[in-house]
């Protein structure tokens, strides 16, 4: 679960190395953007499931929390052309201490994770702009069948974190400046472990950040008319889901240990191109889920999976597709709806939803992660994928 987690968080360190059209910078030049900024956030905790509803160690609604974080980030000048194309954003890495207020049931988790902060608009002084950030979350007080059972929330003590906002930055001197916003996160292992009904938060967050540099000379160059072109991307995935059966006849800690069943797939999208910086498209996927209609039995304490009939488990699915474009990075939405399965009791809906991260290696290799859910905040599986473009 540590690799799964540090391998999603290197992942996105690679905006880093989005490369297109670039610009010759010094590197005493490109080393002198670096930036440190304060953090902190008090807001709302959605009551998504019984355990946030009070159904708890303390039988209190957690509804509120806070955070304090330190980000470390580089401001861009426009050294690549995707710079430019986005008003010259920056980037980084942070940490955060996040109280719940139920330390008993949650925990003080940590959180660290990459981001990109990319302006709307951009004034002389100011600029109004977007973040997202993915990462890990550790040090959460999880579910425990003997000593936390109510936390259905987070069943393992990491998770991943995907966090998306807005914000308004001022500079107040040469090297300071304040920012005011909100930011919405999701905190899920993937259902990776179960139970795992995940948290989520909406929150306004002030800043104050050192800017160990002047306001900087931005490269502009001249960007030519991008013609729009189409793309076949074909990929196959594999992940993985865990599956607890309570009414099984073993020990209470091997019961909620739970059962991991394969999960793969193959995927064909059709995209076009727009521009630099958008891509629309259709997909289909064709997928295996171990962990539909499974059987299990008892064997010296241990439980084991029963197989069952193949047909069970296949399942074909399609969906509309957007890619937000970063050089060789995508940010990929999909709502996607299933149009086969069997038919079976207590599924997850027809509608789904997919967000995910693509890099591309070469022109044609890429590699990616998808977090599969459903009611905007029930994860279903992670897909963990490799293919090949088409162009």
């Amino acid at each position: 679960m540590k690799k799964i987690l540090t391998l999603l968080f290197l992942f996105d360190s690679l905006f880093c190395f989005s490369q297109n059209d670039s610009v010759p910078v010094s590197r005493t030049q490109d080393r002198q953007h670096f930036s440190v900024q304060l953090t902190y956030q008090h807001g709302y905790v959605f009551g998504t499931n019984a355990f946030l509803k009070g159904k708890n160690i303390e039988s209190q609604k957690i509804k509120a929390f806070q955070t304090v974080s330190v980000k470390f980030s580089k401001q861009t000048v426009g050294k690549k052309l995707w710079e430019q194309l986005y008003q010259y954003p920056n980037w980084g890495f942070g940490a955060y201490l996040a109280d719940f207020y139920h330390p008993r049931d949650v925990g003080y988790p940590i959180a660290v994770y990459g981001f990109l902060n990319s302006p709307f608009k951009r004034w002389r002084t100011s600029a109004f702009n977007f973040e997202i950030g993915f990462g890990a979350t550790f040090n959460w007080k999880c579910f425990n069948p003997l000593t936390n059972q109510y936390n259905t929330a987070i069943g393992a003590g990491q998770s991943f974190l995907i966090d998306a906002g807005l914000n308004f930055e001022q500079r107040l001197l040469k090297k300071l400046a304040v920012s005011i916003g909100f930011s919405v996160t999701h905190f899920s292992n993937g259902a990776l472990k179960k139970p795992n009904f995940g948290i989520n938060t909406i929150a306004p967050r002030v800043g104050i950040k050192y800017n160990f540099f002047e306001a900087p000379a931005f490269i502009k160059q001249a960007v030519p008319h991008y013609h729009a072109n189409n793309e076949w991307l074909l990929s196959v995935f594999g992940g993985a889901k865990n599956v607890v059966y309570d009414s099984v006849s073993t020990g209470i800690l091997e019961k909620y240990e739970g059962v991991f069943f394969p999960v793969f797939g193959l995927s064909a999208l059709y995209n076009r191109q727009i521009s630099y910086k958008s891509k629309f498209g259709l997909g289909m996927t064709f997928s295996y889920d171990g962990s539909v209609n499974a059987q299990v039995a008892v064997d010296n304490n241990e439980i084991k999976k029963v197989k069952g009939p193949l047909g069970d488990n296949l399942q074909l699915s399609i969906y509309p597709s957007y890619e937000l474009v970063a050089g060789r990075v995508s940010i990929i939405l999909q709502p996607a709806f299933y149009l086969y399965r069997k038919k079976m009791m207590n599924q997850s809906p027809v509608f789904h939803q997919r967000i995910g991260l693509k890099y591309h290696l070469t022109n044609h290799i890429f590699v990616g992660i998808t977090l599969r859910d459903y009611h905007f905040h029930v994860s279903d599986f992670v897909e963990w994928s490799v293919g090949y473009r088409i162009r």
